[in-house]
């Protein structure tokens, strides 16, 4: 088949290319080593579609339930959905390599029209080579990152849609099956326990993320101007001494704190009734409002150092210049704290707020080793939420313990909807994306 130069040849370059991939290089474009090598991956993924279609079948049916067969001959739902999503990632792939393999003929078409002559095989493939190299040294972390990472996450969501839980559809005795946005009906407007729960614990979580992440904030900055402003010799010691509850690891310390808290024998109600101060005994962690409180109070304990640290890095960075103007223009330390201080010390750790209040949204180490998520409450029976969950330990109880991995994965991803956009935010502020540099 001829070619012509005045780019007429166009719409048959692309449906050739278009009905089998390097067809065009084959037969029109004369680039047979590159064309061979589409034509190789079209093949062996035609060798490969009905073990494909299959796959695909049984990602749609998730199985059927064979109760009069051994269970380990059974279908299995999970293995199903996995297998599923792993075969479309490929598909996804090869259609990607598809589209390329169009793309390139055009380019050589284009090519051709321009100089009148075919490219020389070695010439091209040389380039094609050299312009593949970038893509062939990220593939094997592209890949990694497709199975490991992609893949899971995508089985987490594709969950939330399904009724695997206990008791009646776990495999791999029993199949599950799609149910839609069954779940996320029964959790946000059922009416039920567990909708009850869900919004009482979503609301304890947000008002958990906000008061932790600024108590510590806040507390840590009015830490660094005492220690900045007092002049005393011995800030380094302070300084030491509180950074201290952030550098311990969380699993000690919160442990400690639950047995000084206890309200039988702890360390704090003993102490205070041989002082004579305490008749009967505080229930600092088994009265729910009680132990939310302390929940925040231990968990600025433990991080408001950070922010000590990070604010008296920031205020060193401010130019003496300015404060040495405000006093000449009569400025008293408090004018100067409101109006320099603040505001620079704000502007500078604004993104770290957000990250810290994304972070304390799945604070699991502070509420699971300090209160377990006690005490319990009305609907704890029946869902296991105590009155100081957040919807992170709530995961953790509704997979560990009750196997209900539909709610924990509805719960998932509303977390992440809602933390997506502060996610976003937090990565467009950085001088790397305003830069171009990513």
């Amino acid at each position: 088949m001829r070619l012509n130069t005045d780019g007429s040849s166009f719409k048959k370059v692309r449906g050739l290319a278009c009905t089998f991939m390097g067809l065009s290089h084959l037969v029109l474009l004369k680039e047979y080593l590159k064309g061979i090598i589409y034509a190789i991956l079209e093949v062996v993924f035609l060798g490969c579609l009905p073990f494909i279609v299959k796959k695909v079948i049984d990602l749609i049916t998730l199985g059927t339930p064979n109760p009069n067969v051994p269970v380990k001959q059974r279908d299995n739902s999970m293995f199903m959905l996995i297998d599923g999503i792993l075969i479309l990632a490929i598909v996804a792939i090869f259609v990607i390599v598809y589209v390329l393999s169009v793309r390139d003929a055009k380019k050589s078409y284009k090519e051709y029209c321009r100089t009148g002559k075919f490219a020389r095989e070695r010439g091209s493939f040389e380039e094609g080579g050299n312009n593949a190299f970038p893509v062939l040294g990220l593939a094997p972390c592209v890949v990694m990152l497709l199975v490991f990472v992609v893949v899971p996450l995508v089985f987490s969501v594709a969950v939330a849609f399904t009724n695997y839980s206990a008791p009646g559809h776990i495999p791999s005795a029993n199949t599950f099956d799609w149910v839609g946005v069954q779940n996320f009906k029964e959790l946000l407007f059922g009416g039920s326990e567990w909708s009850k729960g869900f919004a009482r614990i979503a609301v304890w979580t947000l008002v958990w993320a906000v008061l932790s992440t600024f108590t510590c904030y806040f507390g840590g900055l009015l830490v660094a101007v005492a220690l900045k402003e007092s002049g005393i010799k011995a800030a380094p010691v302070f300084r030491f001494i509180f950074i201290l509850p952030y550098a311990i690891p969380s699993v000690i310390t919160m442990l400690v704190w639950k047995n000084l808290l206890n309200g039988s024998f702890g360390t704090i109600n003993r102490s205070l009734q041989a002082l004579g101060l305490l008749d009967g005994t505080i229930p600092w962690l088994s009265n729910q409002t009680l132990a939310q409180v302390m929940c925040i109070v231990i968990n600025l304990w433990a991080g408001f150092g950070y922010f000590m640290m990070l604010s008296m890095g920031t205020m060193t960075a401010i130019p003496q210049d300015l404060f040495e103007a405000a006093k000449i223009d009569g400025a008293n330390n408090g004018q100067i704290l409101r109006h320099i201080t603040m505001p620079m010390v704000l502007y500078q750790t604004m993104p770290l707020i957000i990250m810290s209040f994304t972070h304390n949204i799945n604070n699991f180490g502070i509420i699971f080793f300090l209160t377990g998520g006690a005490p319990v409450v009305a609907d704890s029976t029946t869902t296991m939420a105590g009155g100081t969950d957040i919807l992170v330990t709530w995961i953790y109880k509704l997979t560990m313990s009750l196997q209900k991995y539909h709610y924990a994965s509805v719960i998932a991803v509303l977390i992440f909807v809602v933390l997506a956009p502060f996610a976003i935010y937090q990565f467009s502020s950085t001088r790397a994306y305003k830069e171009g540099e990513v």
